[in-house]
């Protein structure tokens, strides 16, 4: 009976109750596109960290990453190497030698990271080749070809073709120099690497820091991101006196955003679902002040006050659970076009967003797994809201309701 009056109820003011369903309907579709957004950018974080920046895993001496030290280098790495190629869990890794130094020029000098490697595998671990913006990989052996990012050519003034020379200290401490000619010049979503980091080829490298055939790091692509954890225990496990690192401990920053961002997209859509209680509170007191002579008659002739609350709680439970499918219709749809199109930010600033690590084309993802937690945070945010106009009108004296 009683759910039954609740629904007619909320007809009778058609214009009303199709307000306060389209207001629920929008306020949902904000809370899923929050949702969509902040999913879409962190998994291209993730998939940017991944693929551009540190791989799945890391492998190398255990000090090597606080010192930077030239002579801590990767022990037995023929039997490693040996080991990921056969691998089916591996799908490329990228053998590195590494140092920090100085790049100089004409114009002046920065510090910068060197890393020696192999083009072709650390195209397929970095997806360097992508990056290339100016020039390219193919120069020959014994050329000396380096490459530099497009924030420190342009900070330092660096075309392509021209030559900059490299300071660094050897295994021995000595310092030593080369000259090297830019031949290729990239940008990655990151814009502060890509100012930190050139690259050159591996044996120049090894050959100017007397390390032979040695290396620094192996880098590794899995075929699975599920499967990091267990192949970094194998690893550490056969290698015990090396140290090996997922992605998330060689860049925790990311791995906090992840599990922080959650946070504060739940905070976001509970401030838009806040705001919607007010309309709510506001149609629905206005349906209870409009109808006090109807409610103080129901009072009068036996209605319980319980029951009476539990009718103002259902038409409002009604006008929620009317503009929930509409919600998720449309955020699916609209969710769905930007995930295969992408959502372009630039406009927002390329240069911001690339400084913070993120690419401005974004693909937002559909957040059905957090969309029991949003229908029930609207549920509530309705239930409460509904609460202020039941108790107010309870609160009518049935007799004067009668006599207005």
């Amino acid at each position: 009976m009683i759910p039954a009056m609740a629904w007619r109820n909320i007809w009778r003011n058609k214009m009303r109750s199709l307000v306060i369903m389209l207001s629920v309907a929008v306020g949902l579709f904000a809370a899923i596109a929050v949702l969509a957004l902040y999913k879409g950018m962190m998994q291209g974080r993730v998939r940017t960290v991944i693929d551009t920046e540190t791989g799945h895993i890391q492998i190398h001496h255990p000090e090597f990453k606080s010192d930077m030290d030239p002579g801590l280098l990767v022990t037995y790495p023929e039997s490693i190497i040996k080991q990921l190629e056969s691998d089916k869990s591996v799908r490329s890794y990228s053998a590195r030698v590494i140092t920090t130094g100085m790049l100089s020029n004409p114009t002046g000098s920065s510090g910068v990271q060197i890393n020696g490697v192999d083009t072709v595998n650390e195209a397929a671990v970095s997806g360097l080749a992508k990056k290339i913006r100016e020039g390219g990989l193919d120069w020959k052996k014994n050329e000396k070809g380096i490459l530099v990012g497009k924030k420190l050519a342009s900070k330092m003034k660096l075309t392509n073709g021209t030559k900059i020379v490299l300071t660094m200290t050897d295994t021995a401490e000595n310092m030593v120099s080369a000259a090297f000619r830019i031949k290729g010049i990239f940008q990655s979503a990151n814009a502060p690497l890509d100012e930190a980091n050139v690259y050159v080829d591996k044996s120049e490298l090894q050959q100017l820091l007397g390390i032979g055939s040695n290396i620094h790091e192996i880098a590794v692509i899995l075929n699975y991101d599920d499967s990091v954890s267990a192949i970094q225990n194998r690893y550490q496990t056969k290698y015990e006196n090396l140290l090996v690192e997922s992605w998330q401990e060689l860049s925790p920053e990311t791995d906090l955003m992840v599990k922080t961002v959650d946070t504060y997209s739940y905070i976001i859509v509970i401030i838009i679902l806040i705001a919607l209680s007010f309309g709510i509170i506001n149609t629905m007191m206005m349906t209870v002040l409009e109808r006090r002579r109807e409610i103080g008659m129901m009072v009068a002739l036996g209605t319980s006050r319980g029951r009476l609350m539990l009718l103002i709680l259902l038409e409002t439970f009604f006008l929620t659970i009317v503009g929930i499918p509409v919600a998720l219709i449309a955020g699916f749809l609209v969710t769905g076009y930007y995930q295969r199109n992408g959502l372009d930010l630039s406009g927002m600033g390329r240069d911001m967003m690339q400084s913070f690590g993120f690419d401005p084309m974004i693909y937002p993802s559909f957040p059905a797994d957090k969309l029991p937690g949003i229908i029930i945070l609207v549920f509530l945010a309705a239930v409460f809201s509904s609460l202020f106009p039941a108790w107010k009108s309870l609160q009518m004296n049935p007799a004067e309701t009668l006599q207005k």
